[in-house]
C-alpha cells in the first residue's frame, strides 16, 4: 500500500459493491489557514465536477498521484473548525481525502450538449450536503472514480467552496494532472493574508453606494436564501460553433460607434443571451432586467496578489436595463453594457470589497452577509458564470483527455459557458431556468432565436 494511504472498506449501494479509500499526504504540521470572507461568502457546499473518460482510469494510480499532490495542497486533507468569532480556519492534520472507486453495470454512453448526463450524476457523485462539516471528520475533497462496463471511466470531484472558487478547483486538478503524469508543476500558495491584507475601503461615494454585498438580518437572510428553492427549474443545453459565434461578434462590433470600442466573444454571447432570455420571459417594457456578471477578483488587484494565490477571489457585477430597452437595443449595444459592467471591477472596488466583507467577519456576522441583487432575486434576474477559459478539457489523469464535462443544476436562473470539448472556439452553455421557461427553450421556434447566426447542418 502506498503511502498517503490507509486500508480501504466496502460497502454495499443499490447491491453494488463500492470501495472507498482515505488518501493522506502522509505529513502534516497541525497549522491552521484562516479563511478570508471570500472563502465564506457562500458557506460550506460542495461543488461537483463530473468528468467522463473513453479510456479507463487507474485507480490505484490516481491515489498515489493524489497523495503526491496533497503534499502542496495541506488544506484539502484537513478539516474545518469554528474560530471564536463565528469565522471558519482549516486545521491542516492530514485527515484525508475521501476516495471512492465503485462499478457501474451499465456502458458509457456518447454524452454531450445534446445528452446530459445529469441523471446520472446522482449516482457517480455522492455526499454533496453543506450540513455536518464544520468542526466534525469530514474531508473537504471528495472523488469518486466509477468504472463503466465495457470500459470508460467517470471523474466525479466534490471540493468545498470554502476553499476554492472555479479557477482554484480547475488549478488543483491541473495540480493533479501534472503530477500523475510526471510533468513540473508550481506550488500553490496557501497565504489568506495576502489577500486580507489587500483591503482598503473606498473614499469614492460612487464605490460604496454601488457594493454588490449587503449585510442583512438573520430571519431576511434566510428567507432570501430559501427562496430560489421554491420554484422547479431544468437546464437546457446548447451549443454554439466557433464560426456563429464569429459572426455574432462581427455583427456587434459593426454596431459599435465609439472610437475604439470593442467587446469580446464572450461579452457578445452574454449579451445575445440575457437579450435572448429577456424576450422569452415577455416582461413589461418598464420592467428591469437584471444581469450578474461573477467576475474573478485577481485580474483588478493585478500584481498586488500572487499569480500563485489559491482559494476564493470571486466578486460580482450588476447591470440592469428597461425590459423594451433591452429587446430594443443593438447586439453591440447590449455587449457594450456588459463590457462595461465588467470593468466596473476595478483595484479600488476589490479593495473596498476586501475590507468591507472583513469588517463583518471581523464583527462575527460575516453569515449575515449576502449578494446586495440577492435581496430581490427574481425571474427577472440572471447571472452568468463564464468558465470558458479553464482548462476543463485538459485534465488528463493517464487515460487521455475527457470527452465531456458535466455541470451541476443550480436553483437560480443561472448560465454557465464552457468551453466545447474540441476547444475550438465554440461555447458550450447551460442555462438554469424556471420549468416553464426550460421548455419554451427547447422549442423549434426559440432554438431559432438562440441561434440565429447558425450555419446550416451544424448541431446546436
Amino acid at each position: 500500500m502506498a503511502k498517503g494511504q490507509t486500508p480501504p472498506f466496502r460497502t454495499v449501494v443499490d447491491s453494488r459493491t463500492q470501495t472507498v479509500h482515505t488518501v493522506r499526504a502522509g505529513t502534516a504540521d497541525g497549522g491552521r489557514v484562516r479563511l478570508t470572507a471570500y472563502d465564506l461568502l457562500i458557506g460550506p457546499w460542495y461543488v461537483p465536477l463530473t468528468f467522463f473518460y473513453r479510456g479507463t482510469l487507474d485507480g490505484a494510480a490516481l491515489r498515489d498521484s493524489l497523495a503526491r499532490t496533497l503534499l502542496r495542497y495541506p488544506p484539502l486533507a484537513g478539516r474545518l473548525e469554528r474560530d471564536a468569532d463565528g469565522g471558519l480556519s482549516v486545521l491542516c492534520n492530514d485527515a484525508g481525502v475521501r476516495f471512492t472507486e465503485a462499478s457501474s453495470p451499465d456502458p458509457m454512453r456518447e454524452y454531450g450538449h445534446r445528452l446530459r448526463a445529469q441523471p446520472v450524476i446522482g449516482d457517480v457523485v455522492r455526499e454533496v450536503s453543506p450540513f455536518g462539516v464544520v468542526s466534525r471528520d469530514t474531508p473537504l475533497l471528495k472523488i469518486r472514480l466509477t468504472q463503466m462496463r465495457g470500459g470508460g471511466s467517470v471523474l466525479g470531484v466534490l471540493i468545498n467552496h470554502t476553499l476554492a472558487d472555479g479557477g482554484s478547483a480547475l488549478a488543483l486538478l491541473e495540480s493533479w494532472s501534472r503530477e500523475h503524469l510526471g510533468l513540473p508543476w508550481e506550488a500553490p500558495s496557501h497565504d489568506r493574508g495576502a489577500l486580507e491584507a489587500l483591503g482598503r475601503l473606498s473614499q469614492d461615494p460612487a464605490t460604496r453606494d454601488g457594493r454588490v454585498f449587503a449585510g442583512v438580518g438573520r430571519m431576511r437572510h434566510l428567507a432570501t436564501s430559501l427562496r430560489p428553492g421554491l420554484r422547479r427549474r431544468a437546464t437546457v443545453t446548447t451549443r454554439f460553433e466557433a464560426d456563429e459565434l464569429a459572426a455574432m461578434k462581427n455583427e456587434a462590433l459593426g454596431a459599435l460607434t465609439e472610437p475604439g470600442a470593442w467587446v469580446s466573444t464572450n461579452d457578445v454571447l452574454t449579451a445575445h443571451l440575457w437579450r435572448v432570455m429577456g424576450e422569452l420571459r415577455g416582461q413589461a417594457d418598464e420592467a428591469e432586467e437584471w444581469l450578474g456578471l461573477v467576475a474573478g477578483a485577481r485580474s483588478g488587484l493585478g500584481d498586488a496578489l500572487p499569480s500563485s494565490y489559491w482559494g476564493n477571489c470571486v466578486t460580482k457585477s450588476w447591470t440592469s436595463l428597461p425590459a423594451g430597452e433591452l429587446r430594443g437595443r443593438s447586439l453591440g449595444a447590449v455587449a457594450d453594457e456588459v463590457r462595461r459592467s465588467l470593468r466596473s471591477n476595478t483595484e479600488d472596488k476589490i479593495r473596498d470589497e476586501i475590507a468591507f466583507l472583513g469588517s463583518h467577519r471581523r464583527r462575527g456576522v460575516h453569515r449575515h452577509v449576502m449578494s446586495a441583487r440577492g435581496l430581490d432575486a427574481s425571474e427577472a434576474s440572471l447571472s452568468v458564470n463564464n468558465w470558458s477559459r479553464f482548462p476543463l478539457y485538459r485534465i488528463d489523469l493517464g487515460a487521455g483527455r475527457p470527452f465531456w464535462y458535466e455541470f451541476p443544476d443550480l436553483p437560480a436562473p443561472t448560465v454557465h459557458i464552457a468551453p466545447t470539448p474540441e476547444e475550438d472556439g465554440g461555447r458550450d452553455v447551460y442555462l438554469c431556468l424556471s420549468e416553464s421557461h426550460a421548455d419554451l427553450a427547447r422549442t423549434p421556434r426559440w432554438q431559432e432565436k438562440l441561434h440565429p447566426h447558425a450555419v446550416s447542418g451544424h448541431a446546436r
